[in-house]
């Protein structure tokens, strides 16, 4: 292997967490940080655009109108910083890089758009940036800078602001290129997705370029419905259908739902226990189907290419 050409690659590495209540409020704050930056944020730039369009039906020259706000990452961290202290008086309560989330997220959103406007994007047209809501958006939070490490024991992780956090799952495969020196935390970011909560490591990874074990072997692939691939081979994948059986599920809880006693906004009654636990129960079934096609989705390709 010492003769053999080594890559660097941007690779992920995702793990569930087990966070404690207390944490998990914490990682809420800080969720919850990046929305209103990036709310405020938007709101703003809608303001001036707005204003200016305003100001050019009566007449008034370009040079002349309300001075625009950068839509730049660096422009948008300087108006924040300028206006936290009214408009979030308790920023210190959260890391720098809560609100450096939503306002990144904003600043990626007003450039695709404006590319996407100007013919300088391939793909589909993208829309205008939305304010974010609390209830529908995806709580999720980036670290960029600070303390990003993974303990010995491979089992808990330290973030900024949040402290250590324990794993669900053992950390190995990242420790183990971290400890070896080939491989380099870029950023962490913690999210929410089907009710638990993930960490997801982005590293430049320094790889040992691979070597095929039979170069002229060849095997033709033909991907189907009834069946998910069928090989030159005469070897037939089955189709999992993890869709169906998702719906078939998400279908029996459904009606799990509708046997409980739910919220009525007009006599003020609030949801039981039970009703409260079912729902949860249905909002996870989704995910449970996603992270099995996932999983096959990756597990097939790699056995045809060894």
């Amino acid at each position: 292997m010492a003769g053999r050409e080594r890559l660097s690659v941007v690779q992920a590495y995702r793990f569930a967490l087990d966070l404690t209540p207390r944490q998990e409020r914490m990682v809420l704050a800080h969720a919850g940080a990046a929305r209103v930056a990036h709310n405020w944020a938007l709101a703003r730039v809608i303001a001036v655009m707005d204003q200016r369009a305003a100001e050019r039906t009566y007449g008034i020259l370009d040079e002349h109108l309300t001075p625009t706000i950068g839509w730049s990452l660096s422009a948008l961290r300087r108006a924040w910083n300028a206006a936290k202290a009214d408009v979030a008086p308790w920023w210190a309560e959260c890391s720098k890089e809560a609100f450096n989330t939503g306002l990144d997220a904003l600043a990626r959103g007003l450039k695709n758009w404006s590319d996407s406007r100007a013919g300088k994007r391939a793909g589909r047209r993208v829309g205008f940036p939305r304010f974010k809501s609390r209830r529908r958006s995806t709580p999720s939070v980036r670290f960029t800078t600070g303390a990003i490490r993974v303990e010995p024991d491979r089992r808990h992780v330290v973030l900024p602001r949040l402290g250590r956090l324990r794993l669900h799952e053992s950390a190995r495969k990242l420790a183990r290129r971290l400890e070896a020196g080939t491989g380099r935390v870029l950023s962490a970011t913690v999210r929410r997705d089907g009710g638990r909560w993930y960490v997801s490591f982005t590293c430049a990874v320094q790889r040992v370029q691979g070597m095929p074990t039979c170069p002229d072997a060849t095997v033709g692939v033909d991907l189907g419905v009834t069946h998910l691939a069928v090989l030159s081979t005469g070897e037939v994948e089955p189709n999992p259908r993890y869709l169906d059986a998702a719906a078939r599920r998400m279908r029996r809880l459904a009606r799990r739902v509708c046997r409980r006693v739910g919220p009525d906004r007009r006599t003020g009654q609030r949801a039981s226990k039970r009703w409260e636990r079912a729902r949860a129960r249905r909002g996870r079934a989704p995910a449970r189907g996603a992270h099995l096609r996932r999983d096959g989705l990756h597990k097939r390709p790699s056995r045809l290419a060894r």
